[in-house]
């Protein structure tokens, strides 16, 4: 039985993979990279930073190609000079609170039900891995893996009606995405994935130079 009990599905690579994997994609997921961060710690802009041979943009948007989505989007403080005509800018929600901003622009202008969210300092997540997210969803509800405790929103599907609790977070004081999480699997609007151990290599991040040189 596969690990969530779900039929249709089988066990590969340590997750859950689609029995029909993309097409799912295609119908009803958009895609946004988050790449609005200030990089403070690297010294300049992150998403420029080579991994492996490839700057991270480059290899965050591959990744997100290969599921196929119905649309992709970009979002930043302000239009990032490497994106493509295939890829759509979105402006963070001013007054700019982080991801928390790029998911409320996202949300707002997606043409599809749910939104796939992934970091621009993630490199290792695999295009696999997300199609197991996308073949999870369900109708007002999307998928948030969790390490433990700790939720990875960064990586995470979140459905168009968590647009409200969204908003709300931003026009508070409150601009966590840990406390946004649990309210959004209080309201019935996430479920909760355990990432395996297997699995924790994905979410690993780049904050630091020497995480780059460690790839």
């Amino acid at each position: 039985m596969p690990r969530d009990g779900k039929p249709g599905l089988a066990v590969s690579g340590g997750y859950v993979a689609a029995s029909t994997p993309l097409c799912s994609a295609r119908n009803h997921v958009s895609a946004v990279l988050l790449a609005g961060g200030e990089s403070r710690r690297m010294g300049s802009d992150k998403a420029t930073f080579l991994f492996r041979g490839k700057p991270l943009w480059q290899v965050q948007l591959e990744t997100l190609q290969k599921l196929e989505p119905k649309e992709i989007f970009v979002s930043a403080r302000i239009d990032p000079p490497w994106r493509s005509d295939r890829v759509l800018f979105v402006a963070d929600v001013l007054p700019s609170r982080g991801p928390l901003s790029g998911l409320a622009a996202s949300v707002s202008q997606m043409s599809t039900s749910h939104l796939l969210a992934l970091a621009i300092d993630m490199p290792w997540m695999s295009n696999k891995y997300l199609e197991f997210l996308c073949a999870q969803v369900e109708p007002g509800c999307g998928v948030l893996p969790k390490i433990g405790d700790r939720a990875e929103p960064l990586a995470a599907i979140y459905p168009r009606e968590a647009a409200i609790e969204i908003g709300r977070a931003l026009a508070g004081t409150n601009s966590s995405l840990q406390s946004l999480a649990c309210d959004l699997i209080e309201a019935g609007k996430l479920r909760a994935i355990p990432v395996t151990q297997q699995e924790k290599k994905f979410f690993r991040n780049i904050n630091e130079l020497s995480d780059l040189q460690a790839s």
